[in-house]
């Protein structure tokens, strides 16, 4: 499992999509979730940064875990998710900050997302609230962004969570462009 989030972590640095300390992966396990570490180098991931602790209830590995374990834990409880990746992808944030969701024209983003929900939290760092919005937008959505500051994805595998949480990013910044040549979308997004 280890060498799995290892591996996840350093492509997502590699990819631009998460900060040298920012950004958190984990998968769910019966009741047990395995979790990057607080402050942990996503791109340098060591077997210590993977914590374990409940999905349901408090122990010893929550003082360690991810300062966005609230938000995991929702998700887990809300959704058939196994696995998570929370990035900090640049495009997303920017258009996060930019329009209340995305509806993505390139060929890859709409086959693997219809819509990009972007939600709102004042407390957008694990917080009550924003497990709650984050959760609820996840049940009908394998990818969302929380505003100006990332993206959740969920999905079975780690591997897949990473893939669309690339998708996603290429999504926001094709959109970004079209928006910085000109090329507004449809009327039904809010800009």
């Amino acid at each position: 499992m280890y060498e799995e989030f290892r591996r996840i972590g350093k492509i997502l640095f590699g990819l631009g999509i998460v900060g040298s300390h920012s950004g958190n992966l984990s998968i769910r396990s019966g009741d047990r979730i395995f979790i990057t570490r607080r402050g942990s180098i996503v791109g340098d991931l060591r077997s210590e940064d993977i914590i374990e602790t409940g999905v349901h209830e408090d122990d010893s590995g929550v003082l360690l875990a991810s300062t966005e374990l609230k938000v995991h834990r929702a998700i887990y409880k809300k959704t058939p998710a196994l696995a998570i990746v929370h990035a900090h992808p640049p495009y997303a944030v920017a258009m996060s900050m930019l329009c209340s969701e995305i509806v993505p024209r390139n060929v890859e983003g709409s086959y693997f997302f219809h819509k990009i929900p972007v939600v709102s939290a004042k407390l957008g760092v694990g917080s009550d609230e924003s497990a709650e919005k984050v959760s609820e937008a996840l049940r009908d959505y394998k990818g969302i962004i929380l505003k100006g500051h990332g993206s959740f994805v969920h999905a079975k595998l780690l591997e897949d969570a990473l893939s669309y949480t690339s998708v996603l990013e290429s999504a926001c910044k094709t959109e970004y462009m079209l928006w910085l040549a000109g090329k507004k979308p449809d009327a039904s997004v809010t800009w």
